[in-house]
């Protein structure tokens, strides 16, 4: 299966952006992980599902925490073959 990588750039990382993330994508029962890169960007993988809502991921992932300023979110279709948990998670 697919899934939907997303690049987010800014001040994301120190200023608790995956945690805010993670909740609001558990909220809306998105699957998929975060974690902080070496490049002082997040990484987003999302399981593409049928009902997903790219919108949505976009809106809050640009939202993101009080103290993160989200400069750009690049996203692609990834073919690669990653395990998703049933839920959404923080990976370090």
């Amino acid at each position: 299966m697919d899934c939907l990588r997303f690049l987010v750039k800014g001040r994301v990382q120190g200023v608790y952006y995956r945690k805010y993330v993670s909740k609001k994508m558990n909220d809306k029962k998105i699957k998929g992980f975060i974690k902080n890169l070496q490049s002082g960007e997040v990484e987003v993988l999302v399981k593409n599902e049928k009902d997903l809502n790219i919108k949505e991921i976009f809106d809050i992932l640009y939202e993101g925490s009080p103290k993160s300023e989200v400069k750009e979110v690049d996203m692609q279709i990834s073919q690669e073959n990653i395990e998703f948990k049933n839920s959404f998670e923080v990976r370090y």
